[in-house]
This record gives C-alpha cells, structure tokens and sequence, in this order.
C-alpha cells in the first residue's frame, strides 16, 4: 500500500474503518476492527520479508486454513511462484508479464 495523494495513510485507513464499522454496526454485536492498526514503514529487504511472512503465516495461525497457500486471498503463491491470484500484487512477474502484453506504466 502507498501513501494517498490527498491525505496521509492514517486518514485513508480511518475512512475505510469507518464505512465498514458503519455498515456492520446495524448486525454485529462485537466491533469488527481491533482498537487501533499499526503502521510500520518498510526501509529494508529484512524488513519486508519478516512483514511478507506474518502477513501470510496470518491466516493460519488464526485456524483459518492450514498453509498459507490455502487462503484464497493471500499472496504466498505469488511470491513463491509467480502464480496470478484473486488480488494483483506488484512484482517482478507481473512488471515482466506487462512487458511482454505492451503495458508499460506511467
């Protein structure tokens, strides 16, 4: 994720937080967001590969599935195998595989 045009990250999250706060607030006993998230810029490799794994070992340590490559909306398969999955990651597979069709960002 980068930092918006218009505002910081912060306001960016509370807006999501509160649209999905607001339309969960009529059927959900329990908040559905924790008190408060926690940003952390990434400087470095060693940084972002320690983020990379807590965010992919996320769904199994919860119970959710039992590998990381289960969870549908993970991005483990892609950046173990390049593999296309049901959200778009940034990555040297899909900057070569825009290449190859003739997108080339702006």
């Amino acid at each position: 994720m980068n930092e918006p045009e218009r505002r910081s990250l912060a306001q960016a999250i509370k807006s999501l937080k509160q649209g999905v706060a607001r339309r969960l607030a009529l059927r959900a006993e329990d908040p559905f967001w924790q008190v408060r998230y926690h940003d952390f810029n990434v400087w470095s490799d060693r940084k972002f590969t320690e983020k990379i794994r807590y965010i992919h070992r996320n769904p199994v340590h919860r119970g959710l599935v039992a590998r990381p490559e289960d969870w549908r909306w993970s991005s483990f398969r892609h950046y173990a195998t390049g593999e296309t999955g049901a959200v778009e990651i940034e990555s040297q597979w899909t900057a070569r595989r825009r290449e190859r069709l003739g997108i080339f960002p702006r």
